[in-house]
Order: C-alpha cells, then structure tokens, then sequence
C-alpha cells in the first residue's frame, strides 16, 4: 500500500502539534477573492451562511495564501461583509505553488460534492428537530427540501404496506382535545381553540411570524 506524501501540513515526526496550522485573525478589506473563482454564490446562500455564523460562530476559517488571496472561503467572506464583520480568522497556506493554489480552489469545492445523504436518517434528524422547537432553516435547507424529504419518507412507509396494515383506532366516547390545547404533528402545530381570541394565536406560534393564512371571510380581516 503506497504512504501518502508528507507536505507541510501532514503530521511528522516528533509533537505533531508543531504541523497544526496557525489560526489567526485578518482585516476584511485586506483580503483580496480570486478573481477567476468559478464557484458562485447566491445572495440567498449568502444570507444563509451568514445566519449560521450568527448561531454558531466562525466554524471554518478562510484559506489565504501569502500575500492575503482568498484560496477558500469566499463565500464565507461575502458572509462576513453582510454582517459587518471588521476582521475573520483566517489560515495562511503560503507554502502552496501558484499551481497548487489554482487546484485547491477547484478541489475544495468539488471532493465536497461527491459526499451523499442517507435520505433516511436525514428525515429523522429533521423530525428531531422539529419536535425541539429548533429552527430547520439554519441546516441550510429550505422549507421546499425539508418537507419533500419528509414527504418521501412517508410515501415510503405507506409504500411498505404499513398504512394498510394500520387499524383506525375507535372515536372515543369523550373528546380527548379540549380548548387551547395545542397539538404537535412534526414540524406543524395544531391548536383547539377559537380563531377570534387573539390570546389564541400567542399559545401556536410561541413568537415566531406565520408563513402564510389561509382565512375564510369574514372574521375581521381586511
């Protein structure tokens, strides 16, 4: 079996924390993106990776070569000017040849893409999610992706026969729901009350703004 080749930022011989990288913080403005980059990047894919900079803080550095050219990471510049951030941390790679740089650009967008999803555990992590109140959003999948992989889930439950198999339980004498409770069905919520009690609206959506009303006039709106 053929070793790997050592370069500069393989562990060696010795305390390998001497080959870590060095992280270190660099002025925005001083940065300068490759102007040949043929990755692109969405305002919306933008506004994404600048929400999830907000929720979990700079996880991923920007690569730089020495003289401060953006090699990786120019999404999550553009991330950072949204945000008004003075100064990201950064890795220097100055090492890498004129060549070697070109290539990174290239590859370290693309051996990304050749990762999968197991569609299957995704959904779960989903629902799990979902069931913690957590925002699904900030995975950076849209609300579109979530619910078709949700909805393919299903599709392949009820595929499998198991919705045939399932029994209707009998209506129970007694109303189980009663007034203001409040229904939890994956990522949607289902309250039991009166659409004209304003205090009602307060108990579903717990803060959060509503995506769309679906209304029947009239009731007040206008």
């Amino acid at each position: 079996m053929d070793s790997l080749p050592c370069g500069p930022l393989l562990f060696r011989e010795g305390n390998p924390k001497q080959n870590l990288p060095n992280v270190e913080y660099r002025k925005v403005a001083a940065l300068i993106p490759y102007a040949r980059n043929p990755r692109t990047h969405s305002d919306e894919q933008v506004a994404r990776i600048a929400a999830s900079i907000v929720e979990y803080g700079w996880t991923n550095p920007v690569l730089v070569d020495g003289e401060n050219g953006v090699i990786a990471g120019h999404g999550r510049l553009a991330a950072a000017g949204k945000l008004g951030m003075d100064e990201v941390p950064v890795i220097e790679l100055a090492h890498l040849s004129p060549t070697q740089k070109r290539a990174l650009i290239l590859a370290d967008n693309r051996i990304a893409l050749d990762a999968g999803w197991d569609d299957e555990l995704l959904a779960l992590e989903f629902a799990e999610l979902a069931d913690a109140g957590y925002d699904p959003a900030l995975t950076g999948f849209n609300d579109a992706e979530i619910d078709a992989l949700l909805a393919d889930e299903l599709d392949d439950v009820e595929g499998d026969g198991q919705a045939e198999e399932s029994v209707l339980p009998e209506v129970p004498e007694e109303a189980i729901s009663r007034p203001g409770a409040v229904w939890v069905l994956g990522r949607h919520r289902l309250l039991c009350g009166d659409a004209t009690v304003a205090e009602n609206y307060g108990r579903l959506l717990q803060g959060e703004p509503a995506d769309m009303v679906f209304t029947d006039p009239p009731y007040n709106v206008n």
